[in-house]
């Protein structure tokens, strides 16, 4: 019997892992192909930042083999871009004039790294942190030893930061907000996590609005709101991401900020799916991996015939960033007006805060020592009674116990 069709657009984690999925789930059902825009087999982009800060190779970070995909029956082209997706005859338009039929199109395109809307944002030296070409412009700032700016103090501008700064780059941080990771910690939280980030040889300036970029030719120098000028030789540009929507506006796809799909993970055309960072749930574009990985999981048990339904993520952030460990997840910051537990120790660098609501965790941040983690996280998305609040404020991991 002919196998269906399966093509997937994007060449990244979100594809790997629903390959992996449906692999699992529907064997021998689908012949799978995958479109991949940069010129390698899928890698692993939340490790990008350690390839730059000379932790870790490409080789690596690289999700899957050759003789992986291979061995799955999957065909990867990498190196190519589609341009169009004929809906009504199911054929997918590439580049290079190639024309790829389907019977289900899954859209795993990923997301792009925002400039700012300021003057001299297309000026030679103006990178981004997104992908390997931008680590390797990045690796030879270190290298040659130079005085970068790094835009956006969320996990992005950390990473850049921490990276430039171990490959040899003299590197200020400058951030609008007034704490690092406004989105992911309190007041208290931030500034702990600004003295271990100054510690590594990172500048940080809060409350900096860079204002423009100039100089004869390329970047020589960045402005503030406040009048203040940095002379630098290259900014880095780390203040978000956009979903990759274009080709799906452009077939007529419903798309707003990202391609809309229902509690299914289909789009406004039944036979084409999203997933990932470009795809849009209840009005939530997700930049983290773990939801994706969460989207692969339904969508793969959808294409093999059971009725699967995705209710959304409960957004968390495990990471070590610039070198410290930082863990952030649900009502972090108490609106509920719920209790708050403390664990401090300044000089060791950690910080431990738990919300609690009639003995149910509801957030929780943890900075150097991030212990117990996974039972927080597991805690918060269950929503069941703690029987032991001390020992999770303290770290002892009560599911590591228990494996």
């Amino acid at each position: 019997m002919d196998r269906e069709k399966l093509l997937i657009i994007g060449g990244g984690m979100a594809a790997t892992r629903l390959i992996e999925e449906t692999a699992a789930a529907a064997p021998g059902r689908y012949s799978m192909t995958v479109i991949g825009e940069e010129p390698r087999l899928a890698y692993n982009r939340v490790l990008l930042s350690s390839v730059l800060a000379g932790e870790a190779e490409l080789a690596d970070i690289e999700l899957r083999p050759a003789q992986w995909w291979r061995a799955e029956g999957v065909e990867f082209l990498s190196g190519r871009r589609a341009v169009d997706i004929d809906r009504a005859g199911r054929v997918v338009a590439l580049d290079d004039g190639a024309r790829l039929p389907y019977s289900k199109l899954v859209l795993a395109t990923g997301s792009r790294a925002l400039r700012l809307n300021i003057e001299g944002a297309a000026l030679p030296g103006v990178h981004t942190f997104r992908d390997v070409a931008d680590v390797d412009a990045l690796s030879r700032l270190g290298a040659e030893g130079k005085n970068v700016l790094v835009i956006g103090g969320g996990l992005l501008g950390l990473e850049a930061a921490y990276g430039l700064v171990r490959r040899g780059a003299n590197v200020t941080l400058a951030h609008v907000m007034d704490r690092l990771m406004e989105r992911q910690l309190d007041a208290e939280g931030g500034a702990l996590l600004k003295r271990l980030v100054e510690a590594t040889g990172v500048r940080v300036r809060l409350v900096a609005d860079t204002a423009r970029v100039g100089g004869d030719g390329r970047v020589q120098w960045a402005a503030f709101a406040d009048g203040s000028l940095l002379e630098v030789d290259a900014v880095v540009f780390a203040v978000g991401i956009r979903a990759n929507a274009e080709l799906a506006n452009k077939s007529g796809l419903a798309v707003q900020r990202g391609v809309v799909v229902d509690d299914g993970l289909a789009s406004s055309d039944p036979n084409i799916s999203a997933i990932g960072e470009c795809a849009e749930h209840r009005g939530v574009c997700y930049g983290l991996v773990e939801p994706a990985y969460e989207q692969a999981h339904i969508l793969a048990a959808r294409l093999a015939g059971r009725a699967a339904q995705y209710e959304g993520s409960t957004v968390s952030t495990n990471l070590k960033v610039s070198g410290v460990r930082v863990f952030s997840a649900g009502d972090y910051l108490a609106h509920s007006g719920a209790d708050i537990l403390y664990c401090k120790d300044p000089r060791m660098g950690v910080y431990r805060k738990l919300v609690v609501q009639d003995d149910r965790l509801t957030g929780a941040i943890l900075i150097g020592d991030t212990s117990g983690a996974r039972d927080c996280l597991a805690f918060i998305r269950s929503g069941e009674r703690v029987a032991d609040l001390h020992e999770l404020l303290f770290g002892a991991p009560r599911l590591d116990k228990a494996a």
